[in-house]
């Protein structure tokens, strides 16, 4: 939501946007926290056991893990971690065993 205050910022309270399930993947809800210049950014929660499918990056996609864990193509993702897709990339296997969050930037 902008802040008339300080005009070309968005701000948005996490605590407060609501979970939206995932109309790609069953047990992945995300959290739009923000969107500008064709990008967005997401909080992005896996229950334990979803796989999202295969997919191709049209853009640069960026991860920071900051539960749980995650897999992706085969590399072990925990707390602290981050991911960059380049664009053209293919996500095989992007799954949670255990269930995590975290934050997703990736062109809209």
């Amino acid at each position: 939501m902008a802040d008339r205050g300080n005009p070309g910022f968005s701000f948005t309270d996490s605590a407060t946007a609501p979970w939206i399930d995932s109309r790609f993947a069953p047990g992945v809800q995300v959290k739009n926290l923000g969107k500008a210049d064709g990008r967005g950014l997401q909080l992005v929660r896996f229950a334990p056991g979803a796989t999202f499918p295969r997919h191709l990056h049209h853009g640069a996609e960026f991860i920071f893990l900051l539960e749980g864990e995650a897999f992706q193509n085969g590399t072990r993702l925990l707390p602290g971690w981050s991911s960059v897709a380049a664009p053209g990339t293919v996500d095989e296997d992007f799954r949670s065993e255990t269930g995590c969050l975290f934050l997703f930037c990736s062109p809209l």
